[in-house]
Protein backbone atom coordinates (compact mmCIF):
# COMPACT_ATOMS: atom_id res chain seq x y z
CA UNK A 1 0.00 0.00 0.00
CA UNK A 2 2.97 2.66 0.71
CA UNK A 3 4.17 2.08 -3.02
CA UNK A 4 0.88 2.52 -4.23
CA UNK A 5 0.69 5.46 -2.32
CA UNK A 6 3.81 6.85 -3.12
CA UNK A 7 3.21 6.31 -7.00
CA UNK A 8 0.20 7.77 -6.76
CA UNK A 9 1.47 11.04 -5.10
CA UNK A 10 4.36 11.32 -7.62
CA UNK A 11 1.58 10.85 -10.34
CA UNK A 12 -0.04 14.15 -9.00
CA UNK A 13 2.84 16.30 -8.95
CA UNK A 14 2.76 16.82 -12.90
CA UNK A 15 -0.84 17.53 -12.19
CA UNK A 16 -0.06 20.08 -9.94
CA UNK A 17 2.35 21.74 -12.09
CA UNK A 18 0.39 21.96 -14.86
CA UNK A 19 -2.53 23.36 -12.77
CA UNK A 20 0.27 26.39 -12.32
CA UNK A 21 0.55 26.87 -15.79
CA UNK A 22 -3.49 27.06 -16.74
CA UNK A 23 -4.65 29.12 -14.01
CA UNK A 24 -1.68 31.32 -14.38
CA UNK A 25 -2.25 31.53 -18.88
CA UNK A 26 -5.84 32.27 -17.87
CA UNK A 27 -5.26 35.08 -15.93
CA UNK A 28 -3.04 36.44 -18.60
CA UNK A 29 -5.71 36.18 -20.82
CA UNK A 30 -8.08 37.74 -19.25
CA UNK A 31 -8.69 41.47 -21.33
CA UNK A 32 -8.13 44.81 -19.57
CA UNK A 33 -5.25 46.25 -17.47
CA UNK A 34 -4.60 45.42 -13.97
CA UNK A 35 -3.06 48.14 -13.25
CA UNK A 36 -5.68 50.32 -14.73
CA UNK A 37 -8.30 48.56 -12.60
CA UNK A 38 -6.04 48.95 -9.53
CA UNK A 39 -5.50 52.33 -9.31
CA UNK A 40 -8.75 53.12 -10.80
CA UNK A 41 -9.34 57.14 -11.27
CA UNK A 42 -5.27 57.59 -10.48
CA UNK A 43 -4.98 55.73 -13.88
CA UNK A 44 -2.86 58.45 -15.42
CA UNK A 45 -0.18 56.56 -18.31
CA UNK A 46 2.82 57.22 -15.85
CA UNK A 47 1.02 55.50 -12.77
CA UNK A 48 0.10 52.62 -15.05
CA UNK A 49 3.56 52.20 -16.24
CA UNK A 50 4.63 52.32 -13.00
CA UNK A 51 2.66 50.11 -11.40
CA UNK A 52 2.96 47.61 -14.22
CA UNK A 53 6.76 47.94 -13.41
CA UNK A 54 6.31 47.20 -9.65
CA UNK A 55 4.23 44.26 -10.01
CA UNK A 56 6.28 42.66 -12.86
CA UNK A 57 3.80 42.96 -15.52
CA UNK A 58 6.01 44.57 -18.57
CA UNK A 59 8.16 41.32 -18.30
CA UNK A 60 7.37 38.79 -20.99
CA UNK A 61 4.82 35.72 -19.84
CA UNK A 62 6.87 33.11 -19.33
CA UNK A 63 9.65 35.30 -16.68
CA UNK A 64 6.58 36.24 -15.09
CA UNK A 65 5.50 32.88 -14.96
CA UNK A 66 9.04 32.21 -13.97
CA UNK A 67 9.03 34.31 -11.05
CA UNK A 68 5.62 33.61 -9.58
CA UNK A 69 6.29 30.03 -9.79
CA UNK A 70 9.62 30.33 -7.65
CA UNK A 71 7.52 32.69 -5.28
CA UNK A 72 4.53 30.11 -4.99
CA UNK A 73 7.58 27.05 -4.23
CA UNK A 74 8.72 29.48 -1.08
CA UNK A 75 5.00 29.75 0.17
CA UNK A 76 4.56 32.85 -1.46
CA UNK A 77 1.51 33.65 -3.47
CA UNK A 78 2.42 37.58 -3.56
CA UNK A 79 0.55 40.27 -1.61
CA UNK A 80 -3.10 41.52 -2.40
CA UNK A 81 -3.23 44.73 -3.72
CA UNK A 82 -7.15 45.83 -3.04
CA UNK A 83 -7.08 44.07 0.26
CA UNK A 84 -3.38 45.49 0.91
CA UNK A 85 -2.21 41.69 2.49
CA UNK A 86 -0.32 38.60 1.91
CA UNK A 87 -3.26 36.35 -0.63
CA UNK A 88 -1.37 33.33 1.30
CA UNK A 89 -3.15 35.14 4.91
CA UNK A 90 -6.09 36.28 3.00
CA UNK A 91 -6.82 32.24 1.49
CA UNK A 92 -6.07 30.12 4.12
CA UNK A 93 -8.20 32.49 6.43
CA UNK A 94 -10.87 31.65 3.97
CA UNK A 95 -10.24 28.19 3.52
CA UNK A 96 -11.35 26.81 6.80
CA UNK A 97 -15.08 28.59 5.93
CA UNK A 98 -15.03 26.67 2.51
CA UNK A 99 -13.55 23.90 3.56
CA UNK A 100 -16.61 23.52 6.74
CA UNK A 101 -19.04 24.35 4.23
CA UNK A 102 -17.44 21.72 1.06
CA UNK A 103 -16.77 18.82 3.64
CA UNK A 104 -20.71 19.03 5.35
CA UNK A 105 -21.89 18.72 2.24
CA UNK A 106 -19.58 16.25 1.07
CA UNK A 107 -19.83 14.26 4.04
CA UNK A 108 -24.00 14.51 3.91
CA UNK A 109 -23.94 13.30 -0.34
CA UNK A 110 -22.20 10.26 0.24
CA UNK A 111 -24.04 9.16 3.28
CA UNK A 112 -27.33 9.96 1.37
CA UNK A 113 -26.51 9.28 -1.88
CA UNK A 114 -25.51 5.59 -1.02
CA UNK A 115 -28.42 4.96 1.35
CA UNK A 116 -30.72 6.08 -1.19
CA UNK A 117 -28.79 4.03 -3.72
CA UNK A 118 -29.02 0.88 -1.21
CA UNK A 119 -32.80 1.02 -0.55
CA UNK A 120 -33.59 1.58 -4.06
CA UNK A 121 -31.46 -1.68 -4.65
CA UNK A 122 -32.89 -3.63 -3.03
CA UNK A 123 -36.32 -2.56 -3.57
CA UNK A 124 -35.90 -2.93 -7.64
CA UNK A 125 -39.15 -2.06 -9.67
CA UNK A 126 -41.48 -0.92 -6.12
CA UNK A 127 -42.27 2.37 -5.97
CA UNK A 128 -39.69 3.58 -3.13
CA UNK A 129 -37.19 2.78 -6.46
CA UNK A 130 -39.62 4.91 -8.64
CA UNK A 131 -39.03 7.77 -5.81
CA UNK A 132 -35.77 7.23 -5.10
CA UNK A 133 -35.16 7.53 -8.92
CA UNK A 134 -37.71 10.38 -9.21
CA UNK A 135 -35.99 12.61 -6.62
CA UNK A 136 -32.75 11.57 -7.78
CA UNK A 137 -33.42 13.05 -11.36
CA UNK A 138 -35.09 16.22 -9.83
CA UNK A 139 -32.09 16.97 -7.78
CA UNK A 140 -29.96 16.61 -10.66
CA UNK A 141 -31.87 18.76 -13.25
CA UNK A 142 -32.07 21.56 -10.70
CA UNK A 143 -29.33 24.27 -10.81
CA UNK A 144 -27.80 24.69 -7.19
CA UNK A 145 -27.76 28.74 -7.20
CA UNK A 146 -31.46 28.72 -8.16
CA UNK A 147 -32.28 25.81 -5.53
CA UNK A 148 -30.05 28.27 -2.74
CA UNK A 149 -32.90 31.25 -3.99
CA UNK A 150 -35.93 28.41 -3.29
CA UNK A 151 -34.34 27.97 -0.14
CA UNK A 152 -34.24 30.66 1.22
CA UNK A 153 -37.27 32.05 -0.29
CA UNK A 154 -39.31 29.33 1.75
CA UNK A 155 -37.45 27.99 4.89
CA UNK A 156 -35.58 31.34 5.75
CA UNK A 157 -38.00 34.53 4.34
CA UNK A 158 -41.33 32.29 4.56
CA UNK A 159 -41.41 29.84 7.60
CA UNK A 160 -38.20 32.16 9.24
CA UNK A 161 -36.70 28.61 10.62
CA UNK A 162 -33.03 29.33 9.07
CA UNK A 163 -31.04 32.71 8.56
CA UNK A 164 -30.65 33.97 5.41
CA UNK A 165 -26.84 34.60 4.96
CA UNK A 166 -24.08 34.62 6.77
CA UNK A 167 -21.57 32.10 9.02
CA UNK A 168 -22.20 33.46 12.35
CA UNK A 169 -24.99 35.59 13.69
CA UNK A 170 -24.28 39.48 13.65
CA UNK A 171 -25.82 39.82 17.21
CA UNK A 172 -25.29 36.78 19.85
CA UNK A 173 -24.89 33.54 18.62
CA UNK A 174 -20.57 32.47 17.80
CA UNK A 175 -21.33 28.88 19.04
CA UNK A 176 -21.82 25.54 17.49
CA UNK A 177 -25.78 25.71 17.44
CA UNK A 178 -25.46 28.93 15.98
CA UNK A 179 -22.90 27.28 13.24
CA UNK A 180 -25.15 24.42 12.20
CA UNK A 181 -28.43 27.09 12.15
CA UNK A 182 -26.74 28.92 9.22
CA UNK A 183 -24.94 25.97 7.55
CA UNK A 184 -27.90 23.60 6.93
CA UNK A 185 -29.41 25.60 4.07
CA UNK A 186 -25.77 26.47 2.29
CA UNK A 187 -24.48 22.61 2.89
CA UNK A 188 -28.09 21.04 1.51
CA UNK A 189 -27.60 23.35 -1.61
CA UNK A 190 -24.45 21.99 -1.96
CA UNK A 191 -24.79 18.71 -1.73
CA UNK A 192 -28.04 17.95 -4.02
CA UNK A 193 -26.93 18.05 -7.25
CA UNK A 194 -23.64 15.03 -6.08
CA UNK A 195 -26.20 13.28 -3.78
CA UNK A 196 -28.63 12.32 -6.90
CA UNK A 197 -25.33 11.20 -8.88
CA UNK A 198 -23.90 9.27 -5.77
CA UNK A 199 -27.35 7.62 -5.73
CA UNK A 200 -27.44 6.57 -9.63
CA UNK A 201 -24.22 4.87 -9.44
CA UNK A 202 -24.95 3.73 -6.27
CA UNK A 203 -28.13 1.44 -7.37
CA UNK A 204 -26.13 0.65 -10.56
CA UNK A 205 -23.39 -0.94 -9.04
CA UNK A 206 -25.41 -2.58 -6.41
CA UNK A 207 -27.80 -3.80 -9.04
CA UNK A 208 -24.54 -5.32 -10.85
CA UNK A 209 -23.32 -7.03 -7.78
CA UNK A 210 -26.49 -8.63 -6.03
CA UNK A 211 -26.33 -10.49 -9.46
CA UNK A 212 -23.31 -12.17 -8.70
CA UNK A 213 -23.23 -15.73 -8.22
CA UNK A 214 -21.76 -15.89 -4.93
CA UNK A 215 -24.52 -13.42 -3.67
CA UNK A 216 -27.35 -16.33 -4.82
CA UNK A 217 -24.41 -18.75 -2.31
CA UNK A 218 -24.50 -16.53 0.86
CA UNK A 219 -28.20 -16.58 0.42
CA UNK A 220 -28.88 -20.05 -0.18
CA UNK A 221 -26.56 -20.14 3.24
CA UNK A 222 -29.67 -18.89 5.25
CA UNK A 223 -27.47 -15.36 5.78
CA UNK A 224 -29.74 -12.42 6.54
CA UNK A 225 -30.85 -10.56 3.87
CA UNK A 226 -29.43 -7.08 5.60
CA UNK A 227 -25.72 -9.04 6.09
CA UNK A 228 -25.71 -10.06 2.42
CA UNK A 229 -26.87 -6.54 1.49
CA UNK A 230 -24.27 -4.81 3.78
CA UNK A 231 -21.10 -7.06 3.68
CA UNK A 232 -21.58 -9.01 0.61
CA UNK A 233 -22.74 -6.62 -1.47
CA UNK A 234 -22.20 -2.93 -0.87
CA UNK A 235 -18.42 -3.53 -0.33
CA UNK A 236 -17.59 -4.49 -3.79
CA UNK A 237 -19.82 -2.08 -4.71
CA UNK A 238 -18.39 0.79 -3.20
CA UNK A 239 -15.01 -0.05 -5.34
CA UNK A 240 -17.03 1.69 -8.14
CA UNK A 241 -18.55 4.49 -6.21
CA UNK A 242 -15.64 5.66 -4.46
CA UNK A 243 -13.88 7.34 -7.28
CA UNK A 244 -17.14 9.29 -8.07
CA UNK A 245 -17.46 10.05 -5.29
CA UNK A 246 -13.63 11.98 -5.51
CA UNK A 247 -14.92 13.70 -8.53
CA UNK A 248 -17.93 14.69 -6.74
CA UNK A 249 -15.65 16.43 -4.19
CA UNK A 250 -14.78 18.43 -7.09
CA UNK A 251 -17.54 19.99 -8.38
CA UNK A 252 -18.84 20.19 -4.43
CA UNK A 253 -15.86 22.51 -3.92
CA UNK A 254 -16.36 24.14 -7.48
CA UNK A 255 -20.08 24.98 -6.80
CA UNK A 256 -19.19 26.18 -3.68
CA UNK A 257 -18.01 29.45 -5.45
CA UNK A 258 -21.89 30.50 -6.31
CA UNK A 259 -23.56 29.37 -3.31
CA UNK A 260 -20.89 31.02 -1.05
CA UNK A 261 -22.33 33.89 -3.04
CA UNK A 262 -26.26 33.35 -2.71
CA UNK A 263 -25.49 32.50 1.10
CA UNK A 264 -22.89 35.11 1.37
CA UNK A 265 -21.17 32.53 3.20
CA UNK A 266 -17.12 34.07 4.13
CA UNK A 267 -15.14 31.16 1.84
CA UNK A 268 -12.79 31.43 -1.19
CA UNK A 269 -15.99 31.47 -3.20
CA UNK A 270 -17.02 34.74 -2.24
CA UNK A 271 -13.73 35.90 -2.14
CA UNK A 272 -12.67 35.09 -5.84
CA UNK A 273 -15.79 36.70 -6.98
CA UNK A 274 -15.10 40.09 -5.59
CA UNK A 275 -11.21 39.78 -6.57
CA UNK A 276 -12.08 38.93 -10.11
CA UNK A 277 -14.65 42.14 -10.43
CA UNK A 278 -11.63 44.13 -8.53
CA UNK A 279 -9.12 42.69 -10.74
CA UNK A 280 -6.70 41.06 -8.04
CA UNK A 281 -4.83 38.73 -10.01
CA UNK A 282 -3.00 37.47 -7.51
CA UNK A 283 -5.62 36.94 -5.42
CA UNK A 284 -7.12 35.19 -8.14
CA UNK A 285 -4.51 33.19 -9.02
CA UNK A 286 -3.97 32.29 -5.33
CA UNK A 287 -7.69 31.41 -4.35
CA UNK A 288 -8.00 28.96 -7.87
CA UNK A 289 -4.60 27.14 -7.17
CA UNK A 290 -5.73 26.75 -3.65
CA UNK A 291 -8.99 25.29 -4.96
CA UNK A 292 -7.81 23.12 -7.79
CA UNK A 293 -5.19 21.48 -5.30
CA UNK A 294 -7.83 20.80 -3.25
CA UNK A 295 -9.43 18.58 -6.41
CA UNK A 296 -6.40 16.68 -7.10
CA UNK A 297 -5.76 15.93 -2.85
CA UNK A 298 -9.90 14.89 -3.25
CA UNK A 299 -8.73 12.53 -6.06
CA UNK A 300 -5.69 11.62 -4.82
CA UNK A 301 -7.85 10.45 -1.26
CA UNK A 302 -10.34 8.62 -3.66
CA UNK A 303 -7.60 6.79 -5.56
CA UNK A 304 -6.31 4.98 -2.15
CA UNK A 305 -9.46 4.81 -0.58
CA UNK A 306 -10.52 2.36 -3.85
CA UNK A 307 -6.79 0.85 -3.74
CA UNK A 308 -7.66 -0.21 0.28
CA UNK A 309 -11.26 -1.68 -1.00
CA UNK A 310 -10.04 -3.72 -3.91
CA UNK A 311 -6.33 -4.61 -3.51
CA UNK A 312 -6.24 -5.78 -7.05
CA UNK A 313 -5.85 -2.67 -8.11
CA UNK A 314 -2.35 -2.09 -6.19
CA UNK A 315 -1.42 -3.73 -9.04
Amino acid sequence: MGAYFLKRLLAAVPVLLGLTVIVFVIMALIPGDPATAILGSYATPENVQRLNAALGLDRPLPEQYLHWLGNLLEGDLGRSYTLNRPVRDEVFERLSATALLAGTALLLCTLVGIAAGVVASIRQSTWLDRGVTLAVLIGISIPSFWLGLLLILGFAVSLRWFPVSGMFAIYGGGDLPDLVHHLTLPAITLAIVATGVIARLTRTAMLEVLRQDYIRTARAKGVSEWRVVLRHALVPALVTVVPVIGIQAGFVIGGAVYVETVFQWPGIGSMLVKAISTRDILLVQGGVLVVAAAYVLFNLLADLAQAWLDPRLRE
